[in-house]
């Protein structure tokens, strides 16, 4: 088996409890299937080794988020592909061997997803993913078939492989050897945007990132941290702004720092507006979390940074282009990251 099939888990047996039978029926034997424990206080444990003992574990002392943990659970796993699997996903029949198959004969490859539908509306794209993730030059991430809080239903329309900038980390296949050439998910995000950041340094390396769309899954999302929390604001805020400043450009980074201030003030404008107050103070403090982090050295710049910006990065500015100019689906962005592929990074 040339596959490890990673779920981390924090305090979620009721999540194990509903997905994990789908991915021993359709996964089991053709893959090795690992639960990382990321120090739970309810009985998880207890109830995989009672009832699922074909289940490995790992587990982790202390909860050490998202990022470092799997960094630290990862170092045990030596199979060649690894699949990182949110709790709250249910895989289908045919999700793991077009995966596995794009790698086995794209060696340029190092990172690919399925297509991702929402649980709760199985014709619907899910929010974390959808057919594959992008970014615009701000930094702002979108998908094919979500731009910000807008949802596509699924009729084929993104059934195509194409390069993407990012890979969902609800359900993402790398490369063993890449992910620790790349040194791993920046442990300092804890969660929330390390999947585009570490996707970011791999482009760099020269490696693509592909949505595979024969394979299909569906994310329940927000299991962890519900959409309007305000840590998870914070967290998504602050890490996108490291992520410019660890990967920009040298022209580009400060002028685009300076424009996601006044982006940033819009939109915790926006989130008080809304009622959403808590979301602006978050906002707020994911700005100065950010300018105490530049201070003390700690965000590291990407010293591997290309000279130019990739092509699967959007020239344009994706909150004008839905919310001034009113596009809500991504074929409508007249953006062809397809291609990518007869480029190099």
């Amino acid at each position: 088996m040339k596959t490890a099939v990673v779920i981390l888990n924090w305090n979620g047996r009721h999540l194990l409890e509903s997905f994990l039978p789908a991915l021993i029926r359709f996964t089991h034997g053709k893959a090795r299937l690992i639960v990382a424990d990321n120090a739970s206080s309810d009985d998880s444990l207890n109830w995989l080794r009672n009832t699922h003992p074909e289940i490995d574990i790992i587990t982790n002392h202390v909860n050490e988020g998202f990022a470092k943990g799997y960094n630290t659970v990862l170092k045990n796993v030596s199979e060649e592909y690894l699949l990182l699997l949110n709790s709250d996903v249910e895989v289908t029949e045919n999700w793991l061997a077009p995966l596995e198959t794009w790698l086995n004969s794209h060696p340029e490859t190092a990172v690919c997803q399925p297509k991702i539908l929402w649980h709760k509306n199985r014709q619907q794209f899910e929010y974390a993913g959808a057919a594959g993730g992008y970014i615009d030059h701000l930094g702002y991430p979108f998908c094919r078939g979500r731009i910000f809080g807008h949802l596509e239903n699924d009729h084929g329309q993104y059934n195509n492989p194409v390069p993407v900038f990012w890979a969902s980390g609800a359900c993402m296949m790398i490369r063993n050897k890449v992910f620790r050439e790349a040194g791993g998910f920046d442990a300092s995000f804890f969660a929330h945007m390390e999947e585009i950041d570490i996707c970011w340094r791999i482009r760099n390396m020269g490696y693509e990132i592909m949505c595979i769309p024969d394979s299909e899954v569906f994310h329940v999302g927000g299991a962890t941290l519900p959409k309007n929390n305000p840590g998870k604001t914070l967290l998504n805020f602050r890490n996108n702004l490291s992520m410019l400043y660890k990967h920009l450009p040298p022209n580009k980074v400060f002028t685009v720092i300076l424009l996601r201030l006044f982006l940033d003030g819009a939109a915790g404008i926006k989130f008080m507006l809304e009622g959403h107050g808590s979301d602006c103070i978050a906002v707020v403090k994911a700005h100065f979390q950010f300018y105490l982090r530049l201070l003390n050295g700690t965000i590291k710049r990407n010293l591997s940074e290309p000279k130019k910006l990739h092509p699967t990065i959007y020239r344009r500015n994706i909150a004008w282009q839905h919310y001034v100019l009113g596009k809500k689906e991504f074929s409508e962005l007249n953006f062809h990251p397809e291609k990518a592929l007869k480029s190099k990074v």
